[in-house]
């Protein structure tokens, strides 16, 4: 596990440079799971390290393989200087513990909610779940284990969220392209969802 673990923070400082600040979380029956801040200009990256030390499990396997299935770490990208977002460690941290509190595969596309807001005044309690390999290119692993994924994660507004359920993420990021949403904008209102 420690292995994996030093392996993924050298894949994220090659993919985002030197950290300049990280916390740890322990939740009860769970691996301590640190987020990490990297700062780059005005945008500030947190992402988390842990979540990937062991493979994701289906909920309906009967026995979770230690060894190979989906891994992941979580990447949010904001502007910073605008609001205090460094509060979102202890969000992030329970999204990445969800996978072993809660036997969520966490995969592109998916909504993940922390049922507050992601920090103090966000107008977004969810985020959704991007493609990989923008920031940081996907660490592949020893076989047989899988290669751990970096996913992006998009902050949504509730109404975006209830929008995405219905229409799906494909047709969400559509709309913020379209609009020309600035995903980074940790002050952002919700895309005209007609």
């Amino acid at each position: 596990m420690a292995d994996v673990l030093a392996l993924v923070e050298a894949r994220l400082r090659s993919g985002l440079g030197e950290p300049d600040a990280r916390a740890a979380v322990t939740f009860l029956g769970t691996d301590r799971i640190e987020v990490v801040r990297f700062t780059d200009g005005d945008v500030v990256r947190y992402a988390t390290l842990g979540m990937s030390a062991h493979p994701m499990t289906d909920p309906t396997a009967v026995l979770a393989d230690p060894v190979q299935g989906p891994r992941a770490e979580l990447v949010l990208s904001v502007r910073g200087g605008l609001v205090d977002t460094d509060k979102v460690l202890r969000p992030l941290a329970v999204l990445a513990a969800s996978p072993q509190v809660e036997g969520l595969v966490v995969a592109p596309g998916a909504s993940l909610d922390v049922g507050e807001p992601l920090w103090p005044g966000a107008p977004f309690t969810s985020v959704l779940v991007a493609e990989p390999g923008g920031l940081v290119e996907d660490l592949d692993l020893d076989a047989p284990m899988d290669p751990v994924q970096f996913l992006p994660l998009l902050p949504m507004t509730p109404n975006e969220a209830a929008w995405k359920r219905v229409h799906g993420a494909g047709a969400l990021q559509e709309r913020w392209l379209n609009s020309g949403t600035d995903l980074r904008d940790p002050l952002r209102t919700s895309v005209p969802l007609d």
